[in-house]
């Protein structure tokens, strides 16, 4: 997503006093206070007027102009398709066209956040429905229902609200529901302890076993009070859904009271046909929409994942009837609201809402998109293929669609233009980020208006494989509306992502005027005459592409030359053997000229279903020029309906060394010149600076810097060079200058961020900082440095590069467990280095296979593309078991890192709990989306998706790798020789090698009985992953991980270790003298030992079979064996499994047990600190047997005695049972706590006999923290209620549906 750069809370401190001063004027005292006074201070001169036309600027690209002078040319006619975060209806400006029609004609949310599942189907009885909450929902009588079937799901409302929003709901729902209560109930609870305290203090020490539960009891509420504010957590509201058709259309209710009134619901149609919204509920102002899918089997709830896409349809189509001045760019258009943003994933796009979205926009019986803004994109490693490249391809060559999207916010350096716009097919138009004088007076309150210019963050281009990138710029900023959710009517945002739907809008004031003077147009045309026309300005060519768009001069254009052949043809340009879009030479020396042979292809719209007379009348003849003396291109082409090459030579010697040189062989029609360029040959050369002091090192003398000025140096790196240090020099300015270093590497089939480093720096006068950053020798590096766009100072900055380099044998480490050491080769190859080598393990990795996967067929309209062509989907599920707290990232490694580029739409991951509560998802950039999971049992749900079913079956055994971060780093031992490593001798410390000298590195693996592996439950084929380095400069070590863009992908001097478990450690076993050598002898078994095995199968089936069945069986065992105790254990489960009626045998039972087990023996035992004894292992195993059937006969006695007495009223409870009960209690604790799993369900029950409710919910929360079951979430609101804690109660009890889905959530 193109987040924007919000400059406006970042104002200058000198903008700042300047606004204190104007606000107070002479009005501050000595002291720094405000005084008042009743006069009004007096103005030498007028004050003027506010520049509200600099809010959302359209001067500097012809908008008024144009509509001052064509008021019907406002986008009338036009449909935009905003591909974004979502639009809300309700904010100010986005209800009505010039015309009175509605702005927003249809809402949809393509990426499945906001989908419910309501397959299931029911009906109502006596006006009443069942929902799946489990709460009784009424039916209104002024539904009109002819079927009479009714579609349930239910809605978490905190999964389709935005991030800001969620956390402002859940604020205000605490401090309503939950504070003043809770403080109350602390107050009240340590009132009580201290009361108890004070009993005691005044009785004396002591006191008997009751008196101690009493004070543990009070000690307990106050914990679990503190606990519950601590860790409070709270899931939002559970909205059931319901769904029917009404004989018209699919409505759609969502039972907002949460108590089943659905007449007091959200009630509405799908909102295609009928335009209705509401806001979810009075609080929150978030305004949803419904469609509805799959014959009512899904309700798509339409709302909003930011406040991005709102503000982004603001500015290209917002309407102000009676405020004109506040209007967007097309205000005339109507809009299409798409999600794209997945609000599950922070609002990152997915390849699945974007390939549904383009299914929209391609064909629909409802209305015509004529153009896209989608100010989203992320970077992909390369753009010849992909499947979103290929619809994105159909969208604009077959459908004849303009599809207009922001560049990226990644600038300064050069490369930086992300997708869409580097799409495979150069058919989308980029834009750059401009910022007028206007509008750094208007929006950031600037002191002084700078000459305009690009702003600092705006991508440049040109893209990887030569085309522009950014096709025109434009205002890159504005204050305009945003939803209702944020609670204000405007804001500040600015970045590319506001220069898009400005152009986007632009587009549509072209494309309305040309339908209304019936002119035909298409992507090409419309795009060619905007280029043509757009205003070169006197800034960097990269930042601008053609130059500063203008709508006036485009329209005009396009009226005088319509008509041509040209117009519905598009020229595919392809370069040399690669085809790429354009010429870009970078990773060379720049020694010699070079030829490059180019390919021109005229492709028309819809081409395969063009007709043949059109194919065969086309006939264009073309000049060419190129107005760089350093290329030589052909002065004329001609073209049939059939690809022509040419030749370009490129020749660099002459240019300077260390800059970046851009041209273009432009091509015009032969017989109408006038017309501008048809198609051109973008051609961008860098010519490196080879030659480095010593072979390592470059200095640059001190360069002056004014606001925006942005100087780049390439340099040749060197290659041996494995890192960078860059220094910078500030002088001549007396005040704190801020730069942004922007160190660029472009690798082949590579994003821009894989070889990156991005810093923002204030330094002072004569102030000095050094950088250090990772570089790959070979590769060109573009040193980029900017002053920021908006400084009013200037300053000028001195820069030297370092290279340094400690290149290892292997530039990845693998590890074997079972060959215990490994060799490394250091080398010096620039200079002499410092080395000390380190290595470390920092995650824990495991495979899943998947447990299931099926291929299914997902038709429906939305999961269709056109020409019938319905998608299918792959759902793989994997089982995940977390031993301890941890904190994962699951990762697909053949889908991960991959969007754009992908070959399949989607690799969406759900991972859900063991009762599939939802607890996190992924998508491609795995580093994104780790989870803190407490141990437990997951299942994780992987979605992929193509249109062609054979590619998805070759991937139903797809792996899936599970990260697992290990709770404290584990170093290994290195070494500087290999006899060292075997003796575990003297480790590496630090040591210098000179230039060219290698030193081997010797890793050991890591024991596997360390603390922190030995949990992790570790088999073979599992690895550890880490990371190994060398270098001994501290500036290098702590170098940083993550800059503005994210995570560095290539850290300097850190090479990629992992350590693979071949098998696991051995228990030691014990030698004997005797028999040394020799193979021990089998045992022979007797008949003895076959009575026995025959009774413990017997005693195995006493609980397994029907109740008389087991009691058979029990008698035959205890009629040969009466002192069997496990016999008599299984008796008594089994009767304890037969429930409420089998309550006094189960009693009976219990006291048998234990009357047959001699306690003295094993408390004399379990005293003992240690036992001597040769066989003190066997004694111990069957001490633990007898006292772990003792605990669990005691435990289900009392468990049974504690139902029969919480029947009676509490005045009404024999005091000789909860005597006995305390007996009971007293033996248990006598061996082990009462929190001891074996025995805890029997203290719940009995601290709740005796009234210590704080104890009791105390050991039901321990339970629900083991394992979080429906059984233990009811028990424990039932404790919670017994203490007046009705609002935990009643929170846990509201999201019970959300905890217990009835299936998983749909993708």
């Amino acid at each position: 997503m193109r987040s924007p750069v919000k400059e406006g809370l970042r104002i200058l401190q000198r903008t700042c006093l300047h606004r204190i001063s104007v606000f107070f004027g002479n009005n501050l005292s000595s002291a720094g206070k405000i005084r008042t006074t009743t006069k009004m201070a007096s103005t030498t001169e007028p004050l003027g007027e506010f520049p509200s036309w600099g809010l959302l600027p359209r001067k500097e690209t012809g908008v008024v102009s144009l509509i001052n002078k064509y008021p019907n040319y406002d986008g009338r006619g036009v449909v935009i398709a905003i591909f974004d975060s979502g639009v809300d209806p309700g904010a100010p400006g986005l209800q009505v066209t010039t015309e009175g029609k509605v702005k927003i004609i249809d809402r949809i949310d393509a990426s499945g956040a906001g989908d419910v599942d309501t397959s299931t189907v029911v009906e109502a009885s006596e006006g009443v429905i069942a929902g799946l909450s489990g709460r009784k929902l009424k039916v209104p009588e002024s539904w009109v229902n002819p079927s009479g079937k009714y579609h349930i799901g239910v809605k978490g409302a905190y999964t389709i609200y935005p991030q800001r929003l969620r956390e402002r709901v859940l604020k205000e729902r605490k401090e309503k529901n939950w504070d003043t209560v809770h403080k109350a109930l602390v107050a009240e609870a340590q009132r009580k302890l201290q009361a108890v305290e004070t009993n005691k203090s005044s009785n004396g020490n002591g006191g008997n076993y009751l008196e101690k539960l009493t004070k543990e009891d009070a000690e307990s509420r106050v914990t679990q009070l503190n606990a519950l504010e601590k860790k409070y957590y709270d899931l939002g509201p559970a909205y059931d859904c319901v769904v029917y058709h009404d004989g018209e259309m699919w409505r759609a209710c969502i039972d907002t009271s949460e108590r089943g009134e659905l007449e007091s619901g959200i009630h509405l149609g799908e909102y295609r046909l009928c335009h209705q919204w509401s806001s979810l509920t009075e609080a929150d102002q978030y305004n949803i929409s419904v469609n509805v899918h799959n014959d009512g089997n899904i309700l798509e709830i339409v709302g909003m994942c930011s406040s991005h896409g709102t503000h982004v349809a603001s500015i290209a189509s917002a309407n102000f009837p009676d405020n004109p001045e506040r209007n967007g760019i097309a205000p005339g258009a109507q809009i299409v609201s798409i999600t794209i943003g997945d609000n599950r994933i922070s609002s990152m796009e997915t390849g699945t809402a974007l390939a549904r979205a383009m299914i929209r926009v391609m064909e629909n019986p409802y209305y015509k998109v004529d153009v896209i803004n989608m100010s989203y994109g992320e970077h992909a490693h390369w753009c010849s293929s992909g499947r979103l490249g290929e619809l994105a391809h159909e969208v604009v060559n077959k459908y004849g669609v303009i599809w207009v999207a922001s560049a990226g916010n990644h600038g300064p350096a050069l490369a930086t233009v992300g997708v869409p716009p580097d799409f495979q097919n150069d058919s989308i138009i980029g834009v750059g980020a401009y910022v007028s004088p206007d509008m750094m007076t208007a929006e950031y309150s600037m002191i002084e208006k700078l000459p305009g210019c690009p702003y600092t963050w705006s991508s440049r281009g040109p893209t990887a494989d030569g085309a522009r990138g950014v096709t025109v710029c434009a205002p890159g900023g504005a204050i305009t509306s945003v939803p209702r959710f944020t609670l204000h009517s405007n804001q500040l945002m600015n970045g590319t992502s506001m220069a898009s739907p400005h152009t986007a809008g632009c587009v549509g004031l072209i494309v309305s005027a040309l339908k209304q003077k019936s002119i035909p147009y298409s992507p090409y045309s419309v795009r060619r005459a905007i280029e043509n026309t757009a205003l070169t300005l006197d800034v960097d060519i990269f930042a601008q592409g053609h130059g500063l768009i203008q709508v006036q001069h485009a329209v005009e254009h396009l009226i005088q030359y319509s008509g041509g052949v040209e117009d519905k043809v598009h020229f595919a340009v392809e370069c040399g053997s690669e085809r790429t879009k354009g010429i870009h030479l970078r990773n060379w020396p720049a020694l010699k000229p070079v030829d490059v042979s180019v390919t021109v292809e005229p492709k028309l719209l819809n081409d395969t279903k063009a007709e043949p007379s059109e194919k065969l009348s086309f006939c264009m003849e073309f000049v060419m020029t190129c107005d760089a003396p350093w290329v030589r291109a052909p002065p004329c082409l001609q073209m049939s309906y059939m690809f022509r090459s040419f030749q370009v030579s490129i020749d660099p010697r002459g240019l300077n060394r260390g800059g970046v040189y851009f041209t273009t062989v432009k091509a015009y029609n032969a017989s109408n010149v006038e017309k501008g360029v048809m198609f051109e040959v973008p051609i961008t050369i860098v010519v490196p600076t080879v030659d480095l002091l010593h072979g390592y090192f470059y200095s640059s003398a001190a360069e002056v810097f004014r606001a925006g000025c942005v100087r780049r140096h390439f340099l040749q790196v060197p290659i041996e060079s494995t890192w960078a240090s860059v220094t910078l020099k500030a002088s001549h300015s007396e005040k704190c200058q801020r730069f942004t270093l922007h160190a660029v590497q472009l690798k082949p089939s590579c994003s821009v961020k894989t070889l990156e480093y991005y810093k923002v720096v204030n330094l002072g006068c004569n102030e000095s900082t050094t950088l250090v950053f990772a570089v790959r020798g070979g590769y060109t590096l573009e040193l980029c440095l900017a002053r920021w766009w908006s400084s009013l100072v200037e300053g000028q900055v001195e820069t030297s590069v370092d290279f340094h380099s400690l290149r290892p044998s292997q530039e990845e480490v693998t590890l074997l467990c079972n060959e215990g050491i490994q060799r490394i080769d250091v080398r010096a190859g620039l200079r002499p280095e410092e080395i000390a080598p380190q290595a470390c393990l920092k995650h824990h990795t495991q495979v899943l296979m998947p447990a299931d996967s099926k291929v299914e067929v997902l038709g429906g309209a939305r999961d269709t593309v056109p020409d019938s062509r319905p998608i299918y989907h792959l759902i793989l599920s994997y089982s995940l078991t977390v031993t301890k707290a941890a904190e994962v990232t699951p990762k697909c490694s053949l889908l991960s890192d991959v969007l754009y580029e992908s070959a399949f739409e989607s690799q969406l991951w759900l991972l859900f709990d063991h009762n599939k509560q939802l607890m996190g998802c992924g998508d491609a950039y795995s580093h994104k989306y780790s989870l803190k999971l407490e141990k437990g049992e997951y299942t994780i749900r992987l979605h992929v998706r193509h249109e062609r079913p054979d590619l998805l079956e070759k991937l139903t055994d797809l792996p899936l790798t599970v990260l697992t971060k290990l709770t404290q780093e584990v170093k290994l031992d290195v070494y500087t020789s290999f006899n060292a490593a075997v003796a575990s001798g003297k480790k590496a410390h630090s040591l210098t090698l000179s230039t060219g000298a290698v030193q081997p590195i010797y890793l050991t693996a890591p024991s596997l009985s360390d603390k922190t592996l030995k949990g992790l439950g570790l088999t073979p084929g599992q690895a550890l992953l880490g990371t190994l380095s060398f270098a001994k400069d501290e500036l290098v070590r702590k170098a940083v991980s993550s800059h503005k863009f994210g995570r560095i992908r290539t850290m300097p001097d850190q090479y990629p270790l992992r350590v693979v478990v071949t098998e696991l450690p051995c228990k030691k076993r014990s030698t004997t003298s005797s028999g040394t050598g020799t193979e021990e002898k089998k045992e022979t078994k007797t008949h003895a030992d076959y009575l026995e095995a025959l009774r413990d199968l017997q005693t195995a089936w006493i609980a397994k079979l029907d109740s008389e069945s087991g009691e058979q069986i029990h008698r035959e065992v205890m009629a040969t064996h009466p002192d069997h105790l496990a016999a008599q254990l299984a008796r008594l489960q089994a009767l304890d499994a037969g429930g409420a009626q089998n309550r006094a045998l189960v009693i009976a039972q219990a006291k048998q047990i234990v009357s047959a087990v001699d306690t003295a023996p094993l408390l004399a035992f379990y005293g003992t600190k240690t036992d001597t004894r040769s066989d003190a292992a066997k004694i111990k195993t069957q001490m633990d047997k007898q006292r772990n059937t003792l605990l669990e006969a005691l435990s289900r006695q009392g468990s049974a005695m504690c139902s029969d007495i919480l029947q009676l009223p509490a005045s009404e409870r024999p005091q000789e049972t909860l005597e006995q009960l305390d007996n009971i209690a007293t033996e248990i604790l006598k061996f082990v706590e009462a929190s001891d799993s074996k025995v805890n369900s029997f203290f719940a029950s009995y601290y709740q006999v005796r009234g210590f409710d704080g104890l009791s919910a105390r050991i039901i929360l321990r339970q629900c923290e083991e394992k979080w079951t429906r059984d233990n979430e009811a028990k424990l609101t039932d404790a919670y209620t017994r203490m007046g804690w009705t609002h935990a109660a009643s929170l846990i009890a509201s999201t019970h549906p959300l905890r217990f889905p009835t299936s998983f959530a749909p993708f």
